[in-house]
């Protein structure tokens, strides 16, 4: 049966796959991406081209924290004010934009609250006031702090976060379980493991261990390298984000590889996979920084019958030879800090 989905952040590393996967198992998607200045703009004009290719995708550039233009979008695309005893016409709203990045959050907090706190809610309320019944909120790995035992579980404690990304994504969490409890909506929150794949954010560490290999620039390592991430592919991530949306009633899911590795040995087989020898600037550890991420996917297993396929060799081979595809721009890209 055909769906019509609601996925924000279009243009994003994640969300695109999503789409992607959407349209590739017969349903339609409603993206919305304003396109903002987070990282590089090419990136994602260049992941946004390659979705207006495929049947069954429609993009509006509309900003979710601006609840004027989202409503007006929606208004536009459902044609009239939805009666709550019809069927909606959105399935579920994915809603994978957000403003991401630990260290960049400590240095502009008010951007982070905009975009995951506030655009959270007009899309919660949009949900409401359209009678849209799911609701799948992407959220993180930087939810879990220090005092957090690993591997990192979904009932721990999550009221000590380390930088205001963190503390946004926790509101954004509490913001979806009260539009569950009050309206009913049945909600998935996903809390994402250390992401990586071909056409990746250019703040996380994979894309810039790679380009900075393969343009023999020196990599920035906060602490030693000996800090943990539990590396998740993207398309494991995507597929996983889909499966979330049948109903579920209201539950938060770790989508992690239960693998964490440390960055020196992933720098280490990046090296050897583009053939140099990474040079390394060691810098001290900065303190919004975990030093490790490992997450508990039982209740993926039995909640969305999901386990990641693709293991970190093949993963990393993937996100080298997309570089080495597309160098001409990836390799001018602006690198931003995570």
């Amino acid at each position: 049966m055909t769906n019509h989905y609601l996925v924000t952040g279009c243009a994003g590393f994640i969300a695109s796959k999503v789409v992607e996967l959407l349209i590739g198992q017969g349903n339609t998607v409603l993206g919305l991406d304003h396109l903002d200045d987070a990282y590089d703009r090419r990136l994602k004009q260049w992941r946004l081209a390659r979705l207006q290719t495929l049947a069954g995708f429609t993009f509006r550039p509309t900003d979710v924290a601006d609840g004027k233009a989202l409503e007006d979008t929606l208004q536009n695309e459902s044609g009239a004010a939805v009666d709550a005893a019809a069927k909606p016409h959105f399935a579920a709203v994915i809603h994978l934009a957000a403003r991401a990045g630990v260290r960049a959050s400590v240095a502009c907090p008010e951007l982070y609250y905009r975009t995951n706190c506030t655009g959270t809610l007009n899309l919660l309320e949009s949900c409401r006031r359209l009678a849209i019944p799911k609701f799948v909120l992407a959220s993180t790995s930087s939810v879990y702090g220090e005092h957090n035992p690993v591997p990192y579980r979904e009932d721990a404690d999550t009221s000590r976060p380390l930088s205001p990304y963190a503390a946004s994504k926790i509101a954004a969490e509490t913001l979806a379980h009260s539009y569950h409890y009050l309206h009913g909506l049945d909600v998935s929150v996903l809390r994402y493991f250390t992401v990586y794949g071909p056409a990746g954010r250019p703040d996380m560490s994979v894309f810039r261990f790679v380009r900075h290999i393969a343009e023999n620039e020196p990599i920035i390592v906060f602490g030693d390298g000996g800090q943990q991430r539990d590396f998740t592919y993207v398309d494991d991530i995507a597929r996983g984000t889909i499966a979330a949306i049948h109903p579920l009633g209201h539950t938060v899911i770790n989508l992690g590889s239960d693998r964490p590795v440390a960055l020196r040995d992933v720098i280490e087989k990046l090296g050897l996979l583009l053939g140099r020898e990474p040079r390394i600037d060691q810098r001290p550890a900065h303190k919004a920084d975990v030093p490790r991420t490992w997450a508990n996917i039982d209740r993926a297993r039995k909640l969305l019958g999901w386990t990641p396929r693709i293991g970190l060799d093949e993963g990393l081979d993937h996100a080298t030879a997309w570089y080495r595809e597309n160098r001409e721009m990836a390799r001018t890209i602006e690198l931003a800090e995570s």
